[in-house]
């Protein structure tokens, strides 16, 4: 199974592409995708789109996962994080790919065995399950990554590791 996992934003998105096959984990591919500041938030949107629409149909994932939001003090920078949110989902959903979300909670439990581990704890899971030589930098890809490894651990629990043409 192929899984694109994300770490939505607006200035920075994190993804993480990885393989999972009989409870082994590869990578295939991380990064980010950037906007510039002071750019209109519509153009900053159309970005983001058009950049996750790439990464789609050039790894070819059978699932999209995404972290849920949490924010409690800047509401005008969670609205516009929610907006990215929904172009990554609508990128992902035109073209068929199915959506799971997870909360930051899940996330550090499933990676790290913790659901209140902190983000250095949760970035060496992460290094360490993925045979990484050193924690993907900036901090939303190894975010994106745990969100693709959360769900590589919950799909074995929800019997969803069928790939593509089984």
């Amino acid at each position: 199974m192929i899984i694109l996992g994300i770490d939505p934003g607006i200035a920075i998105v994190g993804y993480g592409v990885i393989s999972y096959e009989s409870g082994r984990f590869s990578v295939i591919d991380y990064g980010a995708v950037t906007t510039p500041a002071h750019t209109k938030l519509s153009d900053r949107l159309r970005n983001i789109y058009e950049d996750i629409h790439i990464l789609i149909e050039r790894f070819h994932p059978d699932v999209c996962a995404i972290e849920e939001l949490f924010f409690n003090t800047n509401v005008k920078t969670g609205i516009a994080v929610a907006h990215g949110r929904g172009v990554i989902m609508l990128a992902a959903t035109i073209q068929n790919l199915p959506v799971y979300e997870y909360t930051p909670l899940q996330v550090k439990q499933s990676v790290a065995g913790y659901g209140r581990a902190d983000k250095t704890q949760v970035q060496r899971m992460v290094q360490s399950l993925l045979h990484l030589p050193s924690v993907p930098k900036p901090d939303d890809v190894a975010d994106a990554l745990a969100v693709a490894i959360c769900h590589a651990n919950n799909a074995n629990y929800l019997n969803l590791t069928k790939t593509k043409g089984v």
